[in-house]
């Protein structure tokens, strides 16, 4: 073979091995963009099963089905605001008001504005409920789904069944 010939073969191969690590990088670009919107689209997906607070329905049903703990007051304070809440959002009225105002004579808070000062029975009012196992369940934020009203009804009737043990 001539010179010139097995210049020009070389010059054919090295191009076309040079065209497959070019053509193998695109492809590896083209799989690691599919696999980055494969999981943008999932996590799309999942944060729409998840209420306004973030909490999505497994762990709403997490608290409707767990125990009394997840959705009892850990003040007598933030008990007394969580069911001003609730009857305020008639999600109870099973006498609550009644229970309300004596939890709040014997925690001494029977001046409104008193009240109003303590941190917990504030947050209660803004249907935040301080739970005994140290979380805060935004009860307003569970929205009206039937599982978020579950939830709601849940609460404000443990809530109640503890103030009414405090009072007696």
């Amino acid at each position: 073979m001539k010179a010139t010939t097995k210049i020009a073969l070389a010059l054919t191969v090295s191009s076309s091995l040079f065209a497959g690590v070019a053509s193998a990088a695109s492809w590896q670009d083209q799989l690691s963009n599919a696999a980055n919107t494969l999981s943008q689209n999932n996590a799309n997906s999942a944060s729409t099963t998840t209420q306004n607070n973030g909490m999505s329905l497994g762990a709403l049903a997490g608290l409707l089905n767990g125990g009394n703990q997840q959705l009892s007051a850990n003040s007598m304070t933030n008990a007394a605001g969580v069911l001003q809440y609730c009857v305020q959002n008639n999600v109870v009225n099973n006498n609550v008001s009644s229970v309300k105002d004596q939890l709040l004579s014997k925690l001494g808070l029977t001046d409104t504005a008193k009240a109003q000062e303590t941190t917990d029975y504030k947050q209660g009012l803004m249907g935040l409920l301080n739970t005994g196992s140290d979380q805060q369940v935004n009860l307003k934020s569970l929205g009206n789904t039937e599982l978020g009203k579950k939830v709601k009804t849940k609460a404000c009737d443990l809530v109640l069944k503890q103030s009414k043990q405090f009072i007696s």
